[in-house]
């Protein structure tokens, strides 16, 4: 994969402090606005300080993924400063940079607006997806970018001056972890007295996707719907319901049997139709409703339990240090109306014959270690794997399998509809399928956590820790 180094971020002028109520406005640019932008870095870069011999210009000018935001003054709208930012490599993973930020200097009441601009940069970039955002700045302005939250990185030299390689610390998978997992051990207590690891899952299946039912061959897995999402859309509610259920099942090698449905509604049509996304489910997947409870004039809800059968299931905490680390995913389809970034859709489309061969796939593969990827997305699902196993994972971002137009922050925590994490020895029980994209995506390790591995070698931290704190890691 390739990777771009003119990832420079010179700061001619940053002096003052920030005001809310600058006579400056920033937006995205483009004809006028970018040719006067271009105009002002030649003279700052080129002409002042002599980075450059003939021109500032590099391949990012030309790469039609660069954003440039410019300031442009309030009383006029000439153009005072600006900045851009693009992805680093020919393949976007999320790995992007900031570089020439400049400030027209002669003009009165700039003060500040480099800051702005950095900030509004981190803006763009976060909305844009990108789970690391670096810069390479002139020595000097170290301190200010310290102090407005990036972290230094380490020397640098760029046209012969020092400058230091900054980062900004973005955090949205760790966020999205604490705000969907990081709170099960605190509320199920495994090591108090009225839960035990053999309550929750049975021996060996502490936290897993589904709990073998002792003394059977029966899975059972539970899965309830948001609430929210059972007000806003009836049908798809029911039709998750299901998918969540039989993923569970699956990521077991267990074949679905049956399930059962409580919902609930203010008023029937509601219920009406969630049931008739559940039913829709039930028959792509030919699984029996076996019955269920249903409730009127109360608020949406909605909840699935299935059962299934398996004679050896698969553990989500099977793995060993050293694992290859393997993702098996459905990537066609698009994002769910409503829930961009979050829901990906890549089932309602597929026939229940494909549905259903998607869910043979871990039982016919038999990997030692085996989770579907769930609301806490690819990474969050494979620190709980890692953790279930007593381990940690390193991940390698550009191996990812990902459709094209997703950002991939959006998709490396987003729910896919069908995702199967599995760990084995490299090579080793191997999923695949038409239907689905396969890679190794990682290696379990001896450390806890989830840390992200870049083309350029460096290792960022995505969880410093366990995910649910029901494992053994």
């Amino acid at each position: 994969m390739s990777v771009r180094t003119t990832a420079l971020f010179d700061v001619p002028v940053l002096t003052g402090a920030r005001n809310r109520d600058a006579p400056w406005v920033i937006r995205r640019a483009d004809g006028a606005d970018l040719a006067a932008y271009r105009r002002l870095r030649h003279r700052a870069f080129v002409e002042e300080q002599r980075l450059f011999d003939r021109s500032d210009a590099d391949d990012i000018d030309d790469d039609p993924r660069s954003v440039v935001l410019v300031a442009a003054a309030r009383n006029g709208g000439a153009v005072i400063g600006g900045v851009r930012l693009a992805p680093l490599t020919e393949r976007d993973i999320g790995w992007w940079a900031g570089s020439r930020l400049v400030v027209d200097t002669r003009v009165r009441g700039a003060a500040g607006l480099g800051a702005r601009l950095i900030d509004e940069a981190v803006a763009v970039a976060e909305a844009a997806g990108v789970l690391r955002f670096d810069a390479t700045v002139q020595e000097r302005y170290a301190t200010m970018f310290q102090r407005l939250g990036w972290t230094d990185e380490g020397p640098a030299t760029v046209g012969g001056a020092p400058h230091r390689r900054m980062r900004w610390p973005i955090h949205r998978i760790r966020l999205l972890v604490e705000r969907t997992k990081a709170s099960l051990a605190t509320l199920l207590d495994p090591s108090g007295a009225s839960w035990t690891p053999s309550d929750l899952g049975g021996e060996g299946f502490l936290g897993d996707d589904g709990a073998p039912v002792p003394g059977s061959d029966l899975v059972a897995a539970c899965d309830a719907i948001l609430p929210a999402i059972v007000q806003r859309d009836p049908e798809w509610a029911g039709w998750c319901a299901v998918l969540v259920n039989v993923n569970d099942l699956a990521a077991m090698g267990a074949d679905p049997v049956g399930l059962l449905d409580a919902v609930a509604g203010p008023d029937a049509d509601l219920v009406q139709r969630a049931l008739r996304g559940l039913r829709s489910a039930a028959e792509a997947w030919g699984v029996p409703v076996l019955g269920g409870h249903t409730q009127l004039g109360v608020p949406a809800s909605l909840a699935v339990t299935a059962l299934g059968r398996s004679a050896a299931p698969v553990r989500g905490g099977g793995g060993r240090p050293n694992d290859e680390l393997t993702l098996t995913v459905d990537t066609s389809g698009g994002w769910r109306p409503g829930s961009h970034g979050t829901q990906w859709d890549s089932t309602s489309s597929r026939s229940g014959a494909e549905l259903r061969r998607m869910g043979r796939l871990v039982a016919e593969a038999r990997p030692r270690a085996a989770k579907d990827v769930s609301m806490a997305g690819i990474v969050g699902t494979a620190g709980m794997l890692a953790e279930a196993s007593g381990c940690g994972v390193d991940l390698d971002v550009a191996a990812v399998p990902a459709p094209a137009g997703a950002a991939p922050g959006d998709w490396l925590t987003c729910f896919p509809g069908f995702g199967m994490l599995t760990a084995d020895a490299a090579g080793e029980s191997r999923m695949g399928s038409p239907l689905t994209r396969t890679a190794a995506i990682g290696t379990l390790t001896a450390t806890p956590g989830v840390r992200l591995l870049w083309p350029d070698g460096v290792t960022t931290t995505a969880l410093p820790g366990p995910v649910t704190g029901l494992g053994r890691a």
